[in-house]
């Protein structure tokens, strides 16, 4: 699949799913499948634990992590010891996680290992970076649990969206909500000397005014917007929010029928609903992020953990018309690797 060379153009890729069994991990032994016929070194990791051969919440059978020969992999001491190949350990951290220290290992030969990486974020961006001693070009993050933090442009480069009928079984409602999410990761971006400034911000809530200055509006969090003293306009209507953003905010905002650009840091600081997301545009306002996250590619898994399978052809095509690009059934392409 096309998508496969894109991975190769960026220094870390996250593989995310909108929700449990949606083809995440299928996706992700496709690309790897595929990753290592193209003669580079990869880097795997994940954000949490998986690859386990029960899900530990459904408690139903699940895909194993195989990892190709000469692949770098990085897991806990706990799941090392477990593993089911033969590898070489290139280096053991100094920090522990609550499964012991991550250790990182080259595959001398394919086989399964349950990964469970860094559990936060931050130790996933360092793991990255420590990843070009090792002669790494592209680091596949696996992301356990759903976690669309992962998917953040300040963590990962570029991201791949698994969806599927595990987050819905009707076809026109599973495709409203891919897209809306793909609609939120392809949100405009400010301008570069802007997003210098507001990337150094990680609390409160601040103005730009029409100069471009950065003001604190003294409000630590959106939940103290009731409790301000002072207007929040009198800077401007452009408004950054350095944490998240609910409906609440939108919706108080809306009200103020100011035309409001709000700006967040990135999509994962979202969790408004599509309603509410609707009205906020409708009313003239605009909402743009301070980092763009770059969307590789869209898997669908037609079959939910249920047994219900929707129509794989019927779900690619109208996937497709809505998201304006391609979009690849896991279950087919998971056969030819």
């Amino acid at each position: 699949m096309p998508f496969i060379n894109n991975i190769l153009s960026h220094r870390s890729v996250s593989i995310v799913g909108l929700e449990k069994n949606t083809g995440k991990t299928e996706t992700l032994n496709y690309v790897l499948s595929r990753l290592k016929t193209m003669g580079t070194q990869i880097a795997l990791t994940s954000i949490g634990v998986d690859g386990e051969q029960t899900d530990s919440v459904t408690q139903t059978p699940k895909p194993e992590i195989v990892i190709p020969k000469g692949m770098i992999f990085v897991t806990s001491e706990t799941h090392y010891a477990q593993k089911k190949l033969v590898s070489e350990i290139l280096d053991v951290s100094e920090k522990r996680t609550a499964l012991g220290r991550l250790i990182t290992a080259r595959a001398l030969s394919e086989g399964k290992v349950i990964l469970s990486g860094p559990a936060e974020t931050a130790g996933v961006r360092k793991l990255i970076d420590e990843m070009g001693q090792f002669g790494v070009q592209t680091t596949v993050v696996d992301g356990a649990l759903s976690r669309l933090s992962l998917a953040s442009p300040a963590v990962t480069d570029a991201m791949i969206l698994a969806t599927g009928a595990a987050l819905s079984a009707n076809i026109p409602q599973l495709v409203r909500e891919t897209a809306f999410v793909k609609r939120l990761i392809e949100l405009p971006q400010i301008e570069a000397a802007l997003a210098e400034k507001l990337q150094m911000l990680n609390q409160g809530l601040w103005a730009i005014d029409a100069n471009g200055k950065v003001h604190d509006l003294e409000i630590p969090s959106v939940f103290l917007f009731d409790k301000r003293e002072t207007d929040i306009f009198r800077f401007g209507t452009r408004i950054f929010v350095s944490g998240a953003i609910s409906d609440k905010i939108l919706s108080f905002l809306r009200r103020q029928n100011k035309k409001v650009e709000l700006i967040v840091s990135d999509f994962t600081k979202i969790f408004v609903t599509q309603k509410e997301f609707g009205a906020f545009l409708r009313s003239g306002n605009s909402l743009k992020t301070v980092l763009r996250s770059k969307l590789i590619a869209v898997t669908i898994n037609p079959a939910a953990p249920n047994g219900f399978v929707l129509d794989s052809e019927t779900l690619q095509q109208e996937m497709e018309k809505a998201l304006g690009v391609p979009v690849y059934d896991v279950k087919k392409i998971a056969v030819g690797c």
